[in-house]
């Protein structure tokens, strides 16, 4: 399992369970893996990691770049800042405090001095979106 395998099955096993397990592993969220994401005219290389809006390069924090990089791989998606915590923070982050709202504004600022209008929306009560024109 340390070594990246999601699952396994002792022998001997039903035939049944091991339909259910691929069920299971097939209903899993499919993240792309491409190193290159788009959203409109904004550009994320996964290898370089570069970020760029049309012809600028964005700097980035570390934190910074893994949240654009989990908005980026769901656009249009409502993330929810428990969804945040999970997988751009680790499981021990103390999700009272408003840290990723402070992230997603900074992240606000550095995209919108490119575009002039926010590319990540704020849905009320629930959380956040990255819009794709």
């Amino acid at each position: 399992m340390d070594s990246g395998a999601d699952d396994y099955l002792v022998k001997p096993f039903a035939f049944s369970e091991l339909l259910a397990r691929v069920r299971a592993l097939l209903r899993r969220e499919a993240i792309s893996k491409s190193p290159k994401l788009q959203v409109g005219n904004l550009v994320m290389d996964t290898l370089t990691r570069e970020v760029w809006q049309g012809d600028k390069k964005i700097e980035l924090t570390t934190k910074e770049y893994a949240l654009l990089e989990y908005f980026m791989r769901h656009p249009n998606m409502v993330i929810t800042r428990t969804m945040l915590m999970e997988k751009v923070w680790d499981y021990d982050f103390e999700g009272i405090s408003n840290v990723i709202d402070v992230y997603v504004r900074r992240l606000r600022l550095k995209l919108d001095e490119v575009e002039g209008e926010s590319i990540i929306e704020t849905v009320r009560g629930a959380g956040y979106r990255l819009r794709e024109p």
